[in-house]
């Protein structure tokens, strides 16, 4: 017997340590605190407007994407705490030919994920199209393709309600920008099925006088309540607002769940509840922290009178405010620290779930071959009206991933003809960006950085500072220091010795997105065709 016992227990610790083995964990940003507490952020990315539903003892997270292909990133965790980047639900943002041109701040906003006849269900809105919905059994494998449920302009931040009587319910927001009023909250009728809305719905929520900026409407039911949780007061400043009905189209009372108060975690709100197996109440937030993005919390959070109480009501005002450790939720067992993957050395067949392209990919702008431990990209023309890098759709991007952080590659350029017009490099990206490349002339080999100060408003990029090369190769860094996202890039040519180049770069975000940080290979309309950049590695490290 005790054979045995030795025998499974050496099994089962094999099957630990495989599977520890397989886990990737930061450098720069580790939220579980090894000893049963977590701090927050739980992950320090911007996974913006997230959403989680528990599925048995699974949890799968999903986010808004914008114009970013592949879009609805998937994230699975066993703990809540400790999350892994298992795939994305949308391979191209549709209407395709739309977003294979960059749509910054277009596309998937706010999502809501729900498991439903034992599927997952994504709903999102698209500001300009409508409602989409994909599903899937599958979480890791192809989700089916998108369905239109509610076309429209202006219809934002969906999420479905399948109610125990089988009729099935969405609610949902406007953009302003498109449909001209905002802070309205309504819910329509669907077919069981959940894939088309068949009535006009009914508003249930003006937040005009005391809640503006009313959305990201969330749905549930509980002890006979229905519940609508929907931030409100804008990205950077609002609060979680809960709404409550024993009708499903109201009247609805409302009350202040989440604010910031006197902690330094501004705007906390727009997220999931989530309920353990074991009946704990969790919530799920974001914060906007500028050029980091929109980066994830995770609060406890109980119930009284009904009400959920989320987070700690330190100034007894009857209205919680983020906490910034916690002890973790109760799951009744222990798993590996893990983080989404950062670094990508290039040695799988598939670049890494991180990266995601300025707009839908070509299948010309990369090459990935088995037993190749490095990516080649292409040089591939900029657009006719070109200006700067802002409209250019191959930028290979991740989002930052730490306050902190340093991002390193070493890039060879192969431009297949001795005239200029073929560069490649590593790039900080948003509004305004900065870039530390490599490219070419008839004399040899250089090394450029640029800046465009106001990219998104078409400014030119310029050149602050250039250096010649011996050889076609060279190491880049880029070190990112908080709080404001301070850039320094700097150079080498063997890897060892560093030369810092050009001025500090202050990262700004994107188009309702933070900054990323990645790589990318262009050539001039001009130049002849042609050209490839090998990518060794891409680290992210302390």
């Amino acid at each position: 017997m005790k054979l045995y016992s030795f025998i499974f227990y050496l099994l089962c610790s094999t099957f630990i340590f495989a599977q520890k083995d397989k886990t990737y964990v930061s450098e720069v940003w580790v939220a579980d605190n090894g000893d049963g507490t977590y701090k927050n952020p739980i992950i320090y990315a911007d996974y913006s407007d997230p959403d989680v539903v528990r599925v048995d003892e699974n949890y799968y997270m999903t986010a808004s994407s914008f114009n970013a292909a592949p879009g609805l990133p998937l994230l699975h965790s066993k703990d809540m705490v400790n999350w892994e980047l298992i795939n994305h639900a949308l391979p191209e943002q549709i209407p395709i030919e739309v977003f294979n041109i960059p749509q910054h701040g277009n596309g998937v906003w706010a999502p809501s994920i729900r498991y439903h006849n034992n599927e997952l269900y994504i709903y999102w809105g698209d500001p300009d199209f409508g409602i989409y919905m994909v599903k899937t059994k599958d979480p890791y494998g192809k989700w089916d393709e998108p369905i239109l449920v509610m076309p429209g302009k202006g219809l934002i931040d969906p999420c479905p309600l399948f109610d125990v009587n089988g009729n099935a319910y969405l609610v949902h927001a406007y953009a302003g920008s498109r449909a001209g009023v905002k802070s309205l909250l309504t819910v329509n009728k669907m077919n069981p099925e959940g894939t088309k809305v068949i009535d006009k719905g009914i508003h249930v929520f003006d937040g005009h006088e005391n809640h503006p900026t009313v959305e990201g409407s969330k749905f549930y039911k509980r002890n006979g309540f229905y519940y609508i949780f929907a931030p409100a007061g804008g990205v950077a400043t609002g609060w979680q607002l809960v709404l409550r009905s024993k009708s499903i189209y109201g009247p609805y009372e409302e009350k202040i769940v989440l604010e910031q108060g006197s902690t330094k975690v501004n705007g906390p709100h727009q997220g999931a509840w989530i309920n353990t197996p074991n009946g704990e109440s969790w919530f799920y937030h974001f914060q906007d922290v500028d050029a980091y993005g929109r980066i994830v919390h995770l609060q406890p959070m109980s119930w009284k009178n009904d009400w959920p109480v989320i987070g700690e009501d330190f100034d007894k005002n009857g209205i919680g405010e983020p906490v910034m450790s916690h002890i973790k939720p109760n799951i009744g067992s222990i798993y590996p620290i893990e983080t989404p993957v950062e670094t990508d050395k290039f040695d799988d067949f598939n670049i890494g779930l991180q990266w995601q392209w300025n707009a839908n990919s070509n299948v010309l702008w990369h090459a990935k071959l088995p037993g190749n431990n490095y990516l080649r990209l292409f040089s591939i023309k900029t657009p006719i009206d070109y200006k700067n890098l802002w409209m250019v759709p191959n930028l290979l991007l991740q989002k930052f991933p730490a306050p902190n952080f340093t991002a390193s590659t070493k890039i060879t350029l192969f431009p297949e003809e001795a005239k200029n017009g073929k560069t490649a490099g590593l790039i900080i990206m948003g509004m305004d960006y900065a870039t530390l490349s490599i490219s070419h002339d008839e004399n040899g080999f250089f090394i450029q950085h640029t800046e465009a100060l106001k990219a998104i408003d078409g400014a030119q990029e310029k050149t602050n500072s250039e250096v010649r090369l011996k050889a076609n190769s060279a190491f880049f860094k880029v070190e990112v220091l908080a709080p404001d996202a301070i850039c320094q890039f700097s150079y080498s040519e063997d890897g060892k010795k560093y030369i810092k180049i050009g001025n500090p770069f202050k990262a700004q975000p994107g188009k309702w997105i933070g900054a990323k940080v990645g790589l990318f290979s262009v050539s001039t309309q001009a130049a002849k065709r042609g050209g490839y950049a090998d990518i060794d590695y891409f680290k992210i490290s302390k």
